[in-house]
């Protein structure tokens, strides 16, 4: 799909507050879509946005926009409730019931149960939901997939995720006065459940381990055989690379730095490196490792923060399911779920297997 496609949506956008500023309108521009209104609570907010970004309407209802506008989609950027919910399910089913398609951000819900919700809403309205995994749509997770299917790199066996999370303790995962521990865990956790599951599928099970300050791991096991983890870690310098990708195949394996530096490692002849025998380091030219990172100093769509982070793509991907009546896969709801299953297990006691 190209900026200059015929079909365009008409879209509408509820929620106008500083992330919607930074990452969504601002993806608008690349992306297939007319912004014909945006809604806000805070009118002023709504008003700003309309202005700044080129909606034609504003509102701060979100019932009385659906009504008067003929949209084709609606984006949701929205918060969490005063008990640490995410709002999109119940404002996802709202816009179904009104027959319109909905992209919304991420995290999509408190449960697996309420993603069954606008699951059976968005199969009665016949309209596509897709949520936005950012990590899951990047350039860097777009050819890791690619590679991992490949015939050269044989079947992914093992995958590696780290991210600065912290793993609440137990008791801190309940509902209570303050969900604050269980929320920005909801909040992080789906970054690298989102990756992770869109590049192995659903996890059949995961055990967490969690140590004494607020770092751990999810162990996951999937239906292939194959293993990962996600190391939630809390506790790093704030000056080290924030996260770290790594699939393993056939005696090969891929690594992704901080989202954007890829790394390779084709298969070598082992007779090219030999214990006590190799006189060099470097081996043949079609065995060597590939890397890839962008470059900055050019004034080119690729090295853009919104295309890099995956905002841009995720959006066009959501445009062209919907235009070309697709079942969204990666960010789709059945995605989500097997996301939401991974933070659910949190709930359940540590160092003991939860199947999924």
């Amino acid at each position: 799909m190209t900026m200059e496609t015929e079909k365009k949506l008409k879209i509408g956008h509820l929620g106008c507050g500083g992330h919607s500023h930074r990452n969504i309108f601002t993806s608008y521009a690349f992306s297939p879509v007319e912004l014909m209104a945006v809604c806000d609570l805070d009118e002023e907010k709504a008003k700003e946005a309309a202005r700044k970004f080129g909606a034609l309407r504003h509102y701060t209802d979100l019932d009385e926009m659906l009504e008067s506008e003929e949209l084709d989609a609606l984006f949701i950027v929205s918060g969490y409730d005063s008990g640490g919910r995410p709002l999109y399910p119940e404002l996802t089913i709202r816009a179904l019931e009104k027959g319109v398609h909905v992209w919304i951000e991420k995290p999509p819900a408190s449960s697996v149960k309420e993603i069954e919700e606008m699951a059976e809403a968005s199969k009665k309205a016949g309209k596509h939901v897709l949520v936005g995994f950012k990590k899951a749509f990047t350039p860097s997770a777009d050819k890791v997939r690619e590679v991992i299917h490949s015939e050269e790199f044989g079947e992914p066996h093992s995958i590696y995720a780290r991210y600065p999370q912290y793993l609440p303790a137990e008791d801190e995962v309940k509902l209570g006065p303050s969900p604050a521990p269980r929320r920005w865990f909801l909040d992080h956790v789906v970054h690298p459940a989102s990756l992770v599951t869109s590049l192995m599928g659903p996890a059949s099970a995961v055990t967490y381990h969690r140590d004494h300050l607020g770092g751990g791991f999810a162990i996951l096991e999937f239906p292939s055989g194959a293993v990962g983890c996600i190391h939630l870690a809390y506790g790093r310098s704030k000056g080290s690379f924030l996260e770290r990708l790594e699939v393993l195949g056939k005696e090969t394996n891929i690594v992704v730095d901080n989202g954007v530096h890829l790394t390779y490692y084709r298969r070598l002849d082992p007779r090219t490196r030999q214990y006590g025998i190799s006189p060099s380091f470097i081996g043949p030219d079609d065995q060597a490792p590939i890397s890839w990172e962008p470059e900055f100093s050019l004034g080119v769509l690729y090295n853009k923060q919104l295309f890099l982070l995956g905002y841009v793509p995720e959006i066009r991907y959501f445009c062209k399911c919907v235009i070309e009546d697709l079942e969204p896969e990666i960010g789709g709801l059945d995605h989500a779920a097997a996301v939401m299953k991974i933070y659910e297990a949190a709930f359940k006691p540590y160092g003991v297997r939860h199947e999924l």
